[in-house]
């Protein structure tokens, strides 16, 4: 059994957590009982997700997507009440970890995503203050754009929306998993064929298309379902505890 201020130390510094400024509490966000025997992890802190932990027997849940975001509506009713209390009621703990986890260079969505990939890694930049939030790197060899497509629909389980837009054979992509779309144009100045992210907007094929870059859409869930597993995995491998990842379906 591992103690639930063990495990939130741990993953704070593990993480790094202060070291990077969030748009929701990194950690510990709802506390339940003390020992953790039985970790569950996940994408999003959804009510699926809480309810199958809770089938699990789960003294834990390890999300990357959690609660208590700033700008959000701030009262406790409806869908959010209906969660917390199944939370409070379990005794299942609540650890979400955002931005901590996209960057890091060893279980982090990005990371997961280049291995996914089969990408080599060469520069990780740094955007608003966030560090390493933006990666680049070559594949093995050149691509055609519809390789690349088909390679993150092999490994993603979903055809990414493409904007063809840049050059025939592709020689260095540049990614960054979930809503990052709008990084497209850091993609374009640090000399990038192709840029992965999960989202696309309005502007970014216009931005693609007058830019001359390839852009994938290849699905925010979707890309974001490698760090959380890597995470439960080392955790439950340091710690000697049980984990199991739990899959809950979702196209954007």
């Amino acid at each position: 059994m591992l103690h639930r201020d063990q495990l939130e130390a741990y993953l704070n510094d593990y993480l790094s957590v202060e070291s990077i400024s969030d748009y929701a509490p990194n950690g510990l966000q709802v506390e339940g009982r003390e020992e953790i025997g039985r970790l569950v992890t996940g994408v999003s802190a959804c009510a699926s997700l809480l309810e199958k932990a809770e089938a699990a027997k789960a003294d834990a849940i390890l999300v990357h997507h959690g609660y208590f975001w700033k700008g959000e509506e701030n009262r406790i009713v409806g869908y959010k009440a209906r969660r917390l209390r199944r939370l409070l009621c379990s005794g299942m703990n609540l650890f979400a970890y955002h931005l901590p986890l996209d960057v890091h260079h060893e279980v982090g969505n990005n990371a997961a995503l280049g291995d996914m990939l089969e990408l080599t890694t060469e520069s990780r930049y740094s955007i608003k203050g966030i560090p390493d939030l933006l990666w680049s790197g070559v594949p093995g060899q050149e691509l055609s754009a519809n390789q690349l497509s088909q390679r993150l629909e092999s490994v993603l389980g979903q055809a990414p929306l493409h904007v063809d837009s840049g050059p025939g054979l592709i020689r260095r992509i540049a990614w960054c998993s979930g809503g990052a779309e709008r990084l497209i144009e850091q993609a374009c100045a640090y000399g990038a064929d192709a840029f992965i992210s999960g989202e696309i907007s309005e502007p970014i094929p216009h931005i693609a298309r007058e830019a001359g870059i390839h852009y994938f859409a290849a699905g925010h869930h979707a890309t974001e379902r490698g760090g959380v597993q890597r995470l439960g995995e080392h955790i439950a491998a340091k710690f000697d505890i049980d984990h199991q990842y739990i899959e809950i379906a979702n196209p954007a």
